[in-house]
């Protein structure tokens, strides 16, 4: 991964500091119902301003898609968020304009304001040069702290980053130093687990993934659609059967390229898709007619427990069952443990990403285990692809 500038290399004292934070929280009632996205960002909040810097955040919320709208303002974050800092935070009902002007004249060092939603304004997804000087007029310099958004060539991302001296925030050094550890020149064997429920959000991924890893582990519902590609039988299982042909080509490509693919051997099914369903362990030569696959089994598990044994870096992105379905997420947490466990031994350096990942390690107990675990979700998927991340590729030295 090419190098790239650091808070290390700001001054920031007396500066108007445009912050780029992923703020796009699930919202209940007109309130944050979940601040773990605010929390990420506080050390790097609380290290410019006490360094005498101006802290002017920009985010986005939901998808307004240039029209003003009430319901996806940034108001109810700021509020949140001086709770999560313990720090006064302003508000400017703007993020360009008069609002956001003279809110920022107000400022001095160690405060922090936030700037209304910047996808009010269409030529932030346009990444419009116009919009994009207009931001760049409200400050001095650009962190960078939205990894998660930092596969968008918007404004507020990869703009920005272009007209004012950029900057890594903390959130995203730790991000970018862990990614490139894994991928970049990662210890070998290195296995990548790829779950969740559709292969068409991950055929790209999965692909890429074939040339890059030596272990290649395929659970949750895409599995299905993999095992229905080998010819077996999967019940009423989930199944993207127009894909059929493009999981077969995965699965060839291993014989041009040194990777072993993983699928399930052995799977849990159950006749109805809820928590606590009755369910029974098959081989996966014998799904019935009427059964659908809800988790790996117990020999499954225990395969590619004994293959991670012997890795020396994992890569992670998606359940391997239905998770959110209890008893369905044992097939998940029994690997995600065993994962945090070598890494705690310092035999492995895990590397997780995708909210959905995160929840079911944190569900698992394994979230701390891991050397990393990310929120981000396209941008790590786009990472794993080894696509060009815009917001990244404009923080290069």
């Amino acid at each position: 991964m090419t190098s790239f500038r650091t808070l290390d290399l700001a001054d920031v004292k007396g500066r108007r500091v445009l912050v780029r934070v992923d703020f796009n929280t699930p919202m209940a009632n007109g309130r944050v119902a979940d601040t773990t996205r605010l929390q990420r960002v506080v050390p790097t909040i609380t290290e410019i301003a006490d360094k005498g810097g101006k802290v002017i955040l920009l985010a986005h919320l939901g998808r307004p898609k240039g029209v003003p709208n009430e319901a996806e303002s940034l108001r109810p974050v700021a509020a949140a968020l001086q709770e999560v800092l313990q720090r006064p935070v302003a508000f400017a009902a703007d993020c360009v304009g008069e609002p956001a002007r003279a809110a920022i004249a107000k400022l001095r060092g160690g405060d922090i304001l936030l700037l209304e939603n910047t996808r009010l304004h269409a030529g932030e997804e346009k990444n419009e040069p116009g919009f994009v000087a207009q931001l760049a007029a409200n400050g001095d310099m650009f962190v960078n702290e939205a990894f998660s958004a930092s596969h968008r060539a918007h404004a507020s991302i990869a703009g920005l980053a272009r007209q004012l001296p950029a900057f890594a925030g903390r959130v995203m050094q730790a991000e970018l130093e862990a990614l490139g550890k894994a991928l970049d020149h990662p210890a070998r064997p290195l296995m990548a687990v790829v779950g969740g429920a559709k292969v068409s959000t991950k055929l790209e991924a999965l692909g890429a993934l074939v040339d890059k890893v030596d272990l290649l582990v395929i659970g949750g519902g895409m599995a299905n659609t993999f095992l229905a590609a080998e010819g077996k039988a999967i019940g009423r299982s989930m199944c993207e059967r127009e894909l059929l042909d493009a999981a077969r080509s995965i699965l060839a490509k291993p014989k041009a390229a040194d990777c072993q693919i993983v699928l399930p051997v052995d799977v849990a099914v159950a006749q109805q898709f809820e928590a606590h369903a009755p369910s029974h362990i098959v081989s996966v030569d014998h799904v019935g007619e009427h059964d659908m696959i809800v988790d790996v089994g117990p020999k499954s598990v225990a395969h590619i427990e004994s293959l991670l044994a012997r890795t020396k870096t994992l890569v992670w992105n998606g359940p391997l069952g239905a998770f959110e379905l209890p008893p369905f997420d044992e097939g998940t947490n029994a690997v995600a443990q065993t994962a945090a466990r070598l890494t705690r031994e310092g035999k492995l350096l895990s590397v997780a990403g995708g909210g959905e990942t995160a929840a079911a390690l944190n569900r698992a107990g394994a979230a701390n285990g891991f050397s990393y675990v990310s929120t981000a979700g396209g941008a790590f998927l786009e990472w794993l692809e080894g696509k060009e991340l815009p917001g990244v590729a404009a923080l290069a030295q």
